[in-house]
């Protein structure tokens, strides 16, 4: 820089003193003689002693007699030059004064200039001070990447001399940066920024380094100034943040497979425990011996709820509840939620019904494992706190010009809710009864769990509700990806009349709802004379088997009463399977299982004859499968825990069904392999996990053998204790038929079993 100029002077030596030795000179420049010196002029120069000359000549000539106009020219003369002379001083003045002022402003100008050029090597020298002071390293590249300047920190970094820093690349000092191309600032400059790992002497240190390349447009000459700042604790703190996720995430993994491990373990023995009672219950006991089982079936029940609830909780706090989206049938999973807690309404004597919409879609995307565990966990408590009545689930579609959400409704007679407890009853382990005097047990996770699945899903939940008068529990989903139902389903039953006889109000509704939302015409009536007043231009007779004699009386005096021409239908309930032969002989033509299924009884209705219940029918679809199982299928057993092998295999001896149990899953497909297929099974139920060959192997190894021989799959069930929505998909993959969980309920194990076998 300036400091190098071949013109600086010490400004000491021009007389300017420094206070301090070691404070940094201030240098000046001295500017050059403008010109070389002029002579003074002077009275006793040569041009006055000219004209003095010439007047003494003109006065000599005058006295010897010459002509009088040589001496006036002679005169003339000296007058003009004494004239010219002092033009001559004036000008000769003025330029002097002319080249002292000009020198001494160039003088001036140059002192200024030097100043600021101090001003701004001492600023620069500041600006690089303070840089240094904060630990911000600067460099300057050229075009090719070599240094051409760079400052004290980094040179002390590098642990290298700042002088010789010059030329070098950053490749040679260990620094991976390489040069922007020239492409990339073509319109000027470019900016660009990267971490860089820097070894040092005491280790490596991370840099955040921010350099800007830049092309003069003028000369063209690129240049590359960087500064980069010291980011090694911030490197530091997000690498214990990484590795305290991995731990995190580690633990969750963790946890979800010592809930998923703990979920198998408790499940097992309470399936033992819950299915020998019931099998115990349906012996021959005395009356203190049946009270003394119920409190064992009951107490096991409800520490089955409370464990499952407990494990659901931790899977929330363990963020393990992502939904899972898919095809999800809405209609399929609501009557299955309503056939598997019938037992629990049926045992208090109250009713259970479901009514889905027509225009409700066939299917939609979602997660079915969370909306039925939402629909489970909310038409449970409104059968466990509903002693009167009955619970209704009503299935809507609400659909405007920018949403379209499926809407559940379930509607219990309770005992209903006051004003303070809705606001709270969404939260953790809060309850409508708190106090110990509680009627019913609990943890209250049950509607906290409910509302975070729904909330994930995308939906919203509510309440509303009236002391004494029951409560009504609503959420809803986005109706996602909808395939929409056939548009003739509203009016299939238009020429249906319908007239429906049962004390059982609610599910009487709940089948009268969709009688009348498919078009057909229903009344409901609580007696024999109630429905004497609609036996006019009625065609089908629906009667509660609770209201059924063995004889068939209460269908006679109907038929006395005028439904002489309906075809009559009994509602039965699964207890009640064993009387159907009665039924049938006293005039019943077909039967529905109580809670009813709305495609079922749509089925049944639709092929239902108006004028004579004698008159030959066609036979209702799964005739054949229903006369397969009155002579009792062959059933494969899986299962390596005994208690399990034995429950399972008692209720199906117990349905009439022919078993054969064996302990691993090589033991499994040996004996489907080796049957043959003359002694075909017609179901085989695997337990998943089991020594020497799994539950998954087994059945892969079952589905290649078919393929092979190119024979029909043999319906697979897959007995676990894992209730994870994950497990299901697993083994629905692997080839599985269907999935039933543990702790086994003997109704629902063999419901599904026949379902199966029917399919």
């Amino acid at each position: 820089m300036f400091a190098d100029s071949d013109f600086r002077q010490d400004k000491k030596a021009a007389g300017d003193d420094e206070p301090g030795a070691d404070a940094p000179k201030r240098h000046v420049l001295v500017a050059p003689p403008l010109a070389p010196e002029l002579p003074t002029a002077s009275h006793e120069g040569l041009p006055f002693l000219t004209i003095v000359a010439i007047v003494v000549l003109a006065g000599l000539t005058h006295l010897t007699g010459a002509p009088t106009f040589i001496t006036i020219g002679l005169l003339a003369t000296s007058l003009g030059g004494l004239v010219m002379h002092m033009r001559n001083q004036r000008i000769e003045r003025r330029t002097v004064a002319l080249l002292d002022e000009t020198a001494a402003r160039s003088r001036a100008e140059i002192e200024t200039l030097a100043d600021r050029m101090w001003e701004m090597q001492e600023s620069e020298e500041r600006f690089r001070g303070l840089i240094d002071a904060l630990g911000d390293l600067v460099v300057h590249r050229d075009r090719d990447g070599y240094i051409v300047y760079a400052n004290k920190v980094f040179a002390s970094l590098v642990d290298t001399d700042q002088r010789d820093l010059a030329g070098k690349t950053l490749s040679e000092l260990g620094i991976d940066v390489g040069v922007v191309p020239d492409a990339a600032f073509s319109d000027h400059e470019c900016l660009s920024s990267t971490d860089v790992a820097i070894r040092t002497p005491n280790g490596p240190r991370w840099f955040s380094w921010i350099e800007l390349s830049v092309r003069d447009r003028d000369t063209g000459a690129v240049s590359h100034r960087a500064i980069a700042r010291d980011i090694t604790a911030r490197k530091r703190a997000e690498s214990s943040l990484i590795t305290a996720r991995e731990r995190a995430e580690y633990a969750s993994q963790a946890k979800s497979r010592f809930l998923a491990t703990v979920s198998h373990e408790i499940r097992t023995p309470m399936n033992g425990i819950m299915g020998m009672a019931k099998l115990l219950a349906d012996t021959d006991l005395s009356p203190e011996q049946r009270t003394y089982v119920g409190a064992v079936s009951t107490s096991a029940s409800s520490l089955l709820a409370l464990i499952e609830d407990l494990l659901d909780y931790s899977k929330i706090e363990a963020g393990r509840f992502d939904p899972e989206p898919q095809p999800t049938s809405l209609r399929e999973i609501a009557d299955n939620i309503i056939e598997l807690l019938a037992a629990k309404a049926f045992s208090k004597n109250i009713g259970l019904g479901c009514h889905v919409e027509p225009d409700v879609p066939q299917m939609i995307t979602a997660d079915p494992g969370r909306v039925r565990q939402v629909l489970l966990n909310l038409i449970g408590n409104a059968v466990k706190f509903t002693d009167a009545g009955g619970v209704l689930l009503t299935v809507a579609r609400a659909r405007t010009e920018s949403t379209d959400r499926i809407c559940f409704t379930i509607a219990d007679t309770g005992p209903g809710l006051r004003e303070e407890d809705m606001e709270h009853i969404f939260e953790e382990f809060e309850q409508s009864d708190g106090t110990s005097t509680r009627v019913h047990g609990g943890a209250g996770l049950g509607l906290a769990i409910s509302k975070r699945l729904v909330i994930a899903m995308g939906g919203t939940i509510s309440v509303s509700s009236r002391l004494g008068e029951g409560s009504e529990f609503v959420f809803d989903i986005p109706a996602t990806a909808a395939t929409e139902p056939p548009q003739y389903r509203r009016s299939i039953l238009s020429d249906r009349r319908a007239v429906i006889v049962s004390r059982n109000a609610v599910e009487a509704d709940a089948i009268a709802r969709t009688i009348r939302a498919h078009g057909g015409a229903v009344e409901i009536a609580a007696t024999p004379d109630q429905a004497a007043a609609f036996a006019a231009g009625c065609n089908v007779l629906l009667v509660d088997a609770a209201l059924e004699n063995s004889d068939g009386r209460l269908l006679k005096r109907l038929r006395q009463g005028g439904f002489v021409d309906c075809e009559a239908v009994t509602l039965i309930a699964p207890t009640d399977r064993g009387m159907l032969g009665e039924f049938r002989a006293n005039g019943y033509a077909t039967f529905l299982a109580r809670p009813v299924r709305g495609e079922t009884l749509l089925r049944v209705l639709l092929t239902s004859h108006v004028p004579a219940p004698a008159a030959p029918r066609p036979q209702p679809r799964g005739t054949a499968s229903v006369r397969r199982r009155d002579q009792g299928l062959s059933v494969l057993i899986a299962e390596d825990n005994d208690i399990n092998a034995m429950l399972a295999r008692a209720t199906l001896l117990k349905a009439g069904h022919r078993v054969k149990i064996v302990g691993n899953g090589k033991a499994a497909v040996e004996a489907v392999t080796d049957a043959g297929l003359k002694h075909r099974f017609d179901v085989v139920l695997m337990d998943l996990h089991m020594p020497v060959m799994d539950g998954l192997d087994a059945i892969a190894a079952i589905r290649r053998h078919e393929e092979a021989l190119a024979v029909p799959p043999i319906p697979i069930m897959v007995l676990s204790a894992d209730s994870q929505e994950k497990t299901r998909h697993t083994v629905l993959a692997h080839g599985a038929s269907g999935f039933v969980t543990k702790p086994l309920d003997p109704d629902a194990l063999v419901q599904a079993v026949e379902s199966q076998a029917a399919a």
